[in-house]
Parts: structure tokens; C-alpha cells; sequence
């Protein structure tokens, strides 16, 4: 007899003798022992591939009491033969009858561990395979359960989306068409695993308008939480041209659908602006959704108010105003993070809520919230840190389009907060600019506008027209600053007549003076000369070295430069020059505009 069949006919007569054993035992009478003999002998021939002798055996009558106490212990040699065999193979169709039988045949609560076991012990490319193939079985034997029904359907959801969570989530849209490693199929799977426990729920609500028995619906929604975590907080849910049906645009209207089912879509968007109690009793719990539903909540929103899920069901009663108070938490968490598409998905959810209002709409009153004043600075952080140009230039849009909505005391408010917080020069250049166009209009408007002339502008002034440190402010680092409140400067002096001095500024032109052009003039003259200075000593060095590609550093405005020879060294110094001379022709021509209005009404008065 060849060596192959010996080992099957030993493989098999392993499990025949034990199984033999066995049918004359009463349940009671089944050993330890037995358990480990079975499941070693079972193994074996799964292993050997003779998974066709096993599904005989299992499916006898006579071995139906065997089965139901043992079966459930093949279940992790069964899963790794699975998965090991190619789709049309026999073996593998044998195999997953096997599977179907020890679900119609076993324990369901042993059956329900050691599946929950398979599904724990996965890891990396086998998580979405395992859980594709136990889902249903899974599923199965969880409608069977009659004791900790809840408790059971919850730890298996809990169980497979902890798994899911560790993989990345498909992002591009190649990425998604190829779905390597089956994340997009298993994320909607999962959906059809739990809608019979969603069906349950809902059919025992409809019996009772006071539906009591919480547990299974606060399972559900645990699982719609963490699904809006992961992973669609995380991926790219636009419409992508060639995909007829976006697996995870799919997934996010299902996961919409339970909560709306549930009856908690709504209690939801609103948790945070009703003092809404939980409706969970159980105290931990609450306090663990509390801190980590941020992200969860925040995703909810850009469903409903960027991508319309939902949005059907949506009271349109809501003033555009109080739906942008509502959303601004979740703004401001979407902001805070650094991953592409969650900056993307906050800015996104916040130029949704500012386009349903009209301009000067929004009440100053609004800046007592601490979302109000924080949102505008993660904008400003996005706009001067975020490596994404697109998402930088549309931080900048948004901060434009918030200082739009509000009124004018808005406006004010906003632009001092700006000016004290921001620590760019950049950002300061563009708020000092914005502050030009509101005294523009000011000035232009039939009526008056008291937040941006008069004793009030005279202290947002103060902000702009003075140089942080004196003399000594680094005016490189500082230039668009510079250029903007000299800029502003010279306007005021053209536009506002001393006679009339709507603006105030000729008010305060002595402290002009004294805190910002006699220091600005004092700066420059010091930055001209440490310039040329270094300028003359490179061009020395070079002479010296005799070779111009000599790699050398530099440091500008406190930070070291890369690695540069002495030709890119000088480039630099002379466009640091080009930009105090810029400086100093603008400051020139507003001190000529001061002295001329001056004269003009020395002149009058005599």
C-alpha cells in the first residue's frame, strides 16, 4: 500500500475509532480527553485534505449528540483549510459544508466563542477574508441565541470593527476599484450581518411606543459610532467618475439608514446643543462615549450637511445661524487633526454651513462661544502649516467667507482676536488688509459705521501701526506685516482729511510716530547695514577661496538656511535688500503724504 493512503487510513481510522467510542457514551459520560482526541483526529484530516471523509462522519445521524459537543472545536483547522484552498477546489467546497453543518448541528453558544475566537485571532491580509467567511455562520448561530442576545450581537460587532480598524483604508480611487485587501466589501458585509438584530429592534419598537429593552439598540448604535470612526471619517466619500456604486458611499447610507431605524439620527446631530441625557443607563459607558464620540459626531454632520445622507429627514425648521453653532464642534475636531481627509472634511462641512447664510447676517454675539474664536485659528494654523496647497488655499477662502457672514462688531472682534493670536506675519498682513477694506467701506457708505472709525478703530490701530519689538523686530521675518500697516497707513492719510479725521488716526499720529515710523526708519538703517556687511564679506570669502561653489550655511531671520554655495548665499542677501528698499520707499512716501496734509493745514490756519 503506498506510504499517501496509509497515513489517510490511519488519519480516518483515528477519528472512526474515537467517534465509535463516543456513540456508546451518554452526553453526560463525554471526558476531556475525548474533546482533545476528536478535534486532533478531526484535524488530521482536514489537514491530510480529506475533508470529504470528515463531512461523511459529521453528517451521519448516529454521531448527531458527538457533533453537537464537539464540532465546535474543528472550527480553526476548518477556517485556516478554507482559506488555504483555491475557490473551485473540491476541498474547499467540502470544507465549507462542513461549516454549514457544525452551525446547524452545534452548541450555539460554544459555536458562537469559537467563531468570536477565529475572528479575534486573525490579523493583517486574513482579517477581511475571516471575517467574510464567518459572518453568516456567525450570524446564524447569534438568531439562535435565547440568553445574552445583546451582550453577544454587540461583543461580535465590537470584536470584528476592532479588527477592521487596524487596516488602511482605501483612499484614491484606484485604490478602491482594487480594494486589496477587501476592506470595502467586508465594511458592507458587516452591514448585512447586523441588519436582522436592526430589524429586531425596530419590529419591537413599533410594538411599543415605550420601548424598554435598550440593550440590543445600544449595541447597534455602538456599531454605527465606531463605523463612522472608522472608516468613514477616514475615507474619500465624493462621487468618483467610473464607479457606478462607491462601496463606501454605500456603506455610509446604510449605517445612516440603521440610525435613522433606530430612532437616534436625530438625538444625535443635536446631543451636544439640548442638553440631551444620555438614554444609557449605564454610567461608564456614557462617560467613555462622551470623550471618544468627538470624531464619530463629527462625521455624522458631514454626511448629513455635505453629502445629503439623510438630509430627507432633516427638519428644515433651523435658522442657517443656529445650524453653524451646532456644526462648529464638530468643525473645530475636524480641523484639529492633520490627516488629509479630515482637514478636507472639515472644511468642507464648515463652507456648507457659512454658504446657507447671507452676509453680515451672523450677530457679534456669536464670538461668546469658544468654538467661534477657535475655529478662525485652526484656520489660520491649516493656512501656514498644512503641506497640502489645495487645503491651505481653501483655509484662507474659509477665513474669508466666516469674516464675511458677520456683522460689523463681528468683524471688529474677529480681526483683534486674529491680530493678538496670530503669530504670522503672513496672517497679520491679510487681517491688516481686510481691516483697509471695512474703513474703505466705512468711509464710502452713506451711513456710519462706528466699529471702524472713531475712538474704536483708534485701538485696533493700536495694534497695527507699532513694531513688536521696537527697533530691534526682525523686519524680514516681519515684512508683510510692515508693508500692510504702512499700506493702511498711507490710505487713512489720503482718504481722511485732519479737518474732518472720521478715522481718528490724525489723532494719534504723534504715537504713530514714536511706536512705529521713527522705529521703523531707526530698523531698517540697522538691517541695510548687517546686510551689506554680510554681502561684503561673502563676496570677500569668495575672492579668498577662489571658488564660488564653496557650500556653505546661512542663517536669516534666526533659521539656518539648507546648504547653499556663496552665489546662492548672495542671491538671498540681495533680495533681503530689494526688501527693506521695497520698505523704505513705501514709509517714504507716507511720511511725504503726512508732511503735505500737515503743511496744507498749517497753511489754513494762518
Amino acid at each position: 500500500m503506498p506510504e499517501e493512503q496509509s497515513q489517510t487510513t490511519m488519519a480516518v481510522d483515528e477519528l472512526q475509532a474515537i467517534i465509535q467510542r463516543c456513540q456508546i457514551l451518554e452526553e453526560s459520560d463525554f471526558r476531556g480527553e475525548d474533546f482533545n482526541l476528536f478535534q486532533v483526529a478531526g484535524q488530521k484530516c482536514l489537514e491530510d485534505g480529506y475533508a470529504a471523509q470528515l463531512l461523511e462522519v459529521i453528517q451521519n445521524e448516529k454521531n448527531k449528540v458527538i457533533i453537537k459537543n464537539m464540532g465546535w472545536n474543528l472550527i480553526s483547522p476548518l477556517v485556516r483549510c478554507i482559506l488555504a484552498y483555491k475557490q473551485e477546489d473540491d476541498k474547499q467546497e467540502h470544507c465549507l459544508k462542513i461549516l454549514d453543518q457544525l452551525v446547524q448541528l452545534c452548541n450555539p453558544k460554544e459555536l458562537f466563542l469559537g467563531l468570536l475566537e477565529q475572528i479575534e485571532q486573525t490579523s493583517g491580509e486574513q482579517v477581511c477574508p475571516t471575517v467574510m467567511l464567518l459572518l453568516q455562520p456567525l450570524q446564524t448561530v447569534l438568531l439562535k441565541l435565547q440568553n445574552k442576545k445583546a451582550y453577544s450581537v454587540g461583543l461580535s460587532l465590537a470584536m470584528i470593527m476592532n479588527q477592521l480598524t487596524p487596516l488602511p483604508v482605501p483612499y484614491t480611487k484606484q485604490q478602491i476599484q482594487e480594494d486589496k485587501l477587501g476592506l470595502c466589501r467586508c465594511c458592507n458585509a458587516v452591514v448585512d450581518f447586523a441588519k436582522p438584530f436592526v430589524n429586531e429592534v425596530v419590529k419591537n419598537m413599533e410594538k411599543s411606543s415605550e420601548y424598554n429593552d435598550m440593550e440590543l439598540k445600544e449595541e447597534l448604535l455602538k456599531f454605527c459610532m465606531k463605523s463612522l470612526k472608522y472608516p468613514l471619517l477616514t475615507a474619500h466619500l465624493e462621487q468618483l467618475e467610473g464607479i457606478e456604486e462607491h462601496p463606501f458611499r454605500h456603506f455610509a447610507t446604510e449605517i445612516i439608514d440603521i440610525l435613522q431605524d433606530i430612532r437616534e439620527l436625530m438625538p444625535l446631530v443635536f446631543i451636544h446643543h439640548k442638553g440631551r441625557r444620555s438614554y444609557w443607563e449605564n454610567q461608564e459607558f456614557e462617560d467613555i462615549e462622551r470623550k471618544n464620540s468627538a470624531d464619530s459626531l463629527a462625521c455624522l454632520s458631514y454626511l448629513m450637511f455635505v453629502q445629503h445622507f439623510g438630509i430627507n429627514c432633516f427638519p428644515m425648521v433651523f435658522s442657517p445661524s443656529y445650524l453653524l453653532q451646532c456644526n462648529m464642534t464638530h468643525i473645530e475636531v475636524l480641523l484639529n487633526r492633520t490627516e488629509e481627509s479630515m482637514l478636507s472634511k472639515g472644511l468642507d462641512l464648515f463652507e456648507s454651513c457659512l454658504l446657507r447664510m447671507e452676509d453680515n447676517s451672523l450677530s457679534h454675539q456669536y464670538l461668546e462661544f469658544r468654538d467661534f474664536i477657535n475655529v478662525p485659528q485652526d484656520l489660520v494654523k491649516v493656512m501656514t502649516l498644512c503641506p497640502m496647497e489645495y487645503l491651505r488655499k481653501k483655509s484662507l477662502n474659509m477665513l474669508q467667507l466666516f469674516i464675511d457672514k458677520f456683522d460689523a462688531e463681528g468683524k471688529y472682534t474677529l480681526f483683534r482676536c486674529l491680530l493678538k493670536t496670530s503669530n504670522h506675519a503672513g496672517v497679520q498682513g491679510y487681517i491688516i488688509q481686510k481691516i483697509k477694506d471695512q474703513i474703505h467701506l466705512s468711509l464710502t457708505k452713506a451711513h456710519d459705521n462706528v466699529w471702524f472709525t472713531g475712538h474704536h478703530l483708534i485701538s485696533l490701530l493700536d495694534l497695527v501701526l507699532f513694531l513688536p519689538e521696537g527697533a530691534e523686530t526682525d523686519l524680514l521675518q516681519n515684512s508683510d506685516r510692515i508693508m500692510a500697516s504702512l499700506n493702511l497707513l498711507r490710505y487713512l492719510v489720503i482718504k481722511d482729511c485732519e479737518s474732518e479725521n472720521q478715522t481718528g488716526v490724525w489723532t494719534i499720529l504723534a504715537k504713530i510716530e514714536k511706536n512705529f515710523l521713527k522705529p521703523l526708519h531707526v530698523g531698517l538703517n540697522m538691517s541695510k547695514a548687517h546686510y551689506e556687511a554680510e554681502i561684503k564679506n561673502k563676496r570677500e570669502n569668495r575672492r579668498d577661496a577662489n571658488n564660488s561653489n564653496t557650500v556653505c550655511s546661512l542663517t536669516v531671520s534666526e533659521e539656518k538656511m539648507p546648504a547653499m554655495t556663496t552665489e546662492m548665499q548672495l542671491q538671498v542677501l540681495h533680495s533681503a535688500l530689494f526688501t527693506f528698499d521695497l520698505i523704505e520707499s513705501v514709509l517714504a512716501r507716507v511720511e511725504e503724504l503726512i508732511e503735505v496734509k500737515v503743511k496744507a493745514v498749517m497753511a489754513e490756519n494762518i
